[in-house]
């Protein structure tokens, strides 16, 4: 009985000192991490510009932003006012997530006997179902969301991108429809796929918003149908495409006067892939 009071006891004491340490203020040595980390992904930015100068300055200007919000918590802390651990975790995951965007393309697989590379080229189109509401309105910038794909995506008779594989990208760019500009616009960037356990460098812009009610019609037919074809024809027909916004170059979305871009959950975008993807597969 002593001995499960004294287990009971110190159950508890950790719990209240994991507690504490989640509140407990950020020092110096904290700021000083996310400034490696700053440090580290510029490094990987440098190494893009060859292979990716597009995607190198991209990440160089997110990264600009994120040093001047390290620079401003410790500004803060200068003037003795505290830094909560709510402000550093904050940061850190945007600094993380910028990490991920920043590291080297990455081969993701479970282990298989004799495995096969697959290349998925760009301008590969897919359809995948929005999993968060966004409104030019009251998105941010940066802000994530999730999607995940409606068919499999077969190459000859591989299939590196099963359905239902989570994509994920963020608000690259918005503006809410004002009196000066009437229309509002809402530009999303893909930069994450789920292909393993861990997420992979995946680049990728929307060409198409359809009505997310056409996605069991695309289910539906697309048994042993390509996804262009299938989405075409039904675009083609006048059906499906979302009403009121308007797919620009670079992938910009743009609604009607005097509106805001609203993408509800379910919407399915028409997704082009904007660098080559190598995933590895093969037989168990």
């Amino acid at each position: 009985m002593r001995m499960s009071r004294l287990a009971l006891s110190v159950v508890m004491l950790l719990g209240l000192v994991a507690a504490v340490s989640a509140q407990a203020p950020v020092t110096s040595a904290d700021l000083t991490k996310l400034e490696a980390t700053a440090d580290d992904i510029g490094t990987k930015a440098d190494g893009l510009k060859t292979s990716d100068p597009t995607l190198s300055t991209e990440i160089s200007k997110r990264l600009s932003d994120l040093r001047d919000d390290i620079t401003y918590l410790k500004v803060k802390m200068r003037r003795g006012e505290t830094v909560s651990r709510d402000e550093y975790t904050l940061l850190r995951d945007k600094l993380d997530r910028l990490r991920i965007t920043a590291q080297p393309e990455r081969v993701m697989a479970q282990p298989v006997l004799d495995p096969i590379a697959v290349v998925v080229p760009v301008g590969t189109e897919m359809d995948v179902r929005l999993q968060t509401p966004l409104n030019s309105g009251t998105a941010k910038t940066e802000q994530r969301f999730e999607a995940t794909t409606i068919l499999d995506l077969k190459i000859g008779s591989a299939v590196p991108i099963p359905a239902g594989t989570v994509v994920r990208g963020f608000v690259s760019s918005v503006s809410p429809a004002g009196r000066l500009d009437r229309r509002g616009n809402l530009t999303l960037s893909f930069d994450e796929i789920l292909l393993g356990k861990s997420p992979t460098r995946f680049r990728a812009s929307v060409e198409q918003a359809m009505d997310g009610k056409m996605g069991q019609d695309i289910t539906r037919i697309g048994a042993g149908a390509t996804v262009g074809a299938i989405v075409g024809g039904i675009i083609g027909g006048g059906k499906g495409a979302l009403v009121g916004v308007l797919v620009g170059s670079g992938g910009t979305m743009a609604a009607t006067e005097g509106a805001d871009v609203s993408l509800p959950v379910g919407t399915i975008l028409r997704i082009r892939v904007d660098q080559p993807l190598t995933v590895q597969i093969g037989g168990y």
